[in-house]
């Protein structure tokens, strides 16, 4: 097989582990039923969800580490019977404190170890014109997953109730993820060197612009990528956790999974357009768009009190937030290399976690204390305009 054909290969596969890995995407539908039915608060339902997003991002940082050392086929297939295997534990309780545990800890961390090993794999067979682009179809899985399975889960909630729900997609996530990692391999050679060479880190990093870890933390990139990074997830995992409740609250809408769905298109669609605009004319204007055309949304959310508006709220944040998953890892590799790609996102990517954490929790407290999420519109739509700010002091990255 050709190094194309392979490179192909690996990513298909990487995108549909991301499929299934989605799952935490399709929380809100969860959390709805969760309200509902077992009449939690809405921080409450909030809760196993941000800890998951916590735990994924923390993960990604030992699981980059591991798979750049060991490759990403076992550090992927290790972290879909994770992923599985909290879902299923997580159908045998209603204990938000037992939720947080199967949901928030053991399937975030397998999230974290499944998506940590599925892009680097990928970028790793195309030269690098093409990293926007890669990374864009590999990530655009993740947020395409609720598409589907946001129908699914509320098909199997109303069918078989939260617990049986849990348990199903469970085995069937840990099945398809296993198999697929079968399929992640990385080229023998990265930019000219063996993957086994014994080359010193000053010279590796002379001749391939990949720097490790330490050296990244010194750099003023990382930090400027960081609080970006934070600002953007903060307002995309608000809508993305909330969305069902936000429909409700806003428009008395039922069926708030429908939209969770489209903004799965949007997302997905946003990681792939994103990284290919970022490629052509650079990643700092890509993130300027992005990052205004969330804050104006934002601005606007509290105003969508109909069906329509409240779609195309939808559709609008799933295009801001999908474009984050493609440019920041295609701006990782651009500014630090992809010798060391998987722990260095991985750093990168702790700014995921924390916006999952601030963003759905400050709209749940808000929404709790006032019935209202006008101020958290309000609140995001100032960080984006932050991000804004600081990509204007962002230098372009020197040529490897």
């Amino acid at each position: 097989m050709n190094r194309a054909k392979q490179g192909w290969t690996v990513t298909l596969a990487g995108t549909g582990i991301n499929l299934a890995l989605g799952v935490l995407y399709t929380w809100s539908v969860f959390a709805a039923a969760l309200i509902e039915q077992a009449h939690w608060t809405k921080t409450a339902a909030s809760v196993p969800y941000m800890v998951a997003c916590a735990v994924f991002a923390l993960m990604m940082v030992p699981g980059g580490y591991l798979q750049d050392r060991y490759g990403p086929r076992w550090i992927a297939a290790f972290g879909g019977i994770m992923a599985g295997s909290g879902l299923i534990l997580s159908s045998f309780t209603h204990s938000l404190t037992m939720l947080i545990v199967t949901f928030g800890l053991i399937a975030g961390m397998g999230i974290g170890l499944g998506y940590s090993a599925a892009t680097p794999a990928a970028v790793k067979w195309f030269p690098p014109e093409k990293k926007g682009l890669i990374s864009g179809v590999v990530v655009a899985g993740f947020g395409l997953a609720s598409l589907y399975i946001a129908p699914l889960t509320n098909a199997l909630l109303r069918k078989f109730g939260i617990e049986s729900t849990f348990r199903i997609e469970g085995i069937l996530f840990l099945l398809i993820i296993v198999l697929l990692a079968q399929v992640l391999t990385v080229p023998s050679t990265l930019s000219g060197q063996s993957q086994s060479s014994t080359a010193s880190p000053s010279a590796a990093t002379a001749s391939t612009g990949g720097l490790n870890w330490q050296q990244m933390l010194i750099r003023r990139e990382f930090y400027l990528l960081w609080v970006m990074y934070a600002a953007g997830a903060s307002a995309g995992l608000m809508i993305i956790s909330q969305l069902s409740s936000i429909a409700k609250t806003q428009a008395g809408i039922s069926w708030g999974y429908a939209m969770v769905a489209l903004l799965a298109v949007f997302n997905a669609s946003g990681r792939v357009i994103a990284g290919w605009l970022s490629d052509k004319i650079g990643r700092s204007w890509s993130m300027r768009i992005f990052f205004l055309i969330q804050a104006l949304n934002m601005l606007a959310f509290s105003t969508y009190n109909t069906p329509a508006l409240i779609a195309l709220g939808a559709a609008i944040a799933g295009l801001g937030y999908g474009s984050l998953l493609s440019l920041f890892p295609s701006a990782t590799y651009d500014y630090f290399g992809t010798k060391h790609a998987g722990v260095n996102y991985g750093f990168v990517f702790t700014a995921w976690g924390v916006g999952g954490v601030l963003g759905p929790l400050m709209a749940a407290r808000i929404a709790d204390a006032t019935k209202s999420y006008s101020l958290a519109f309000t609140i995001s739509c100032i960080l984006c305009l932050l991000a804004v700010f600081l990509t204007f002091f962002l230098k372009k990255p020197k040529k490897a």
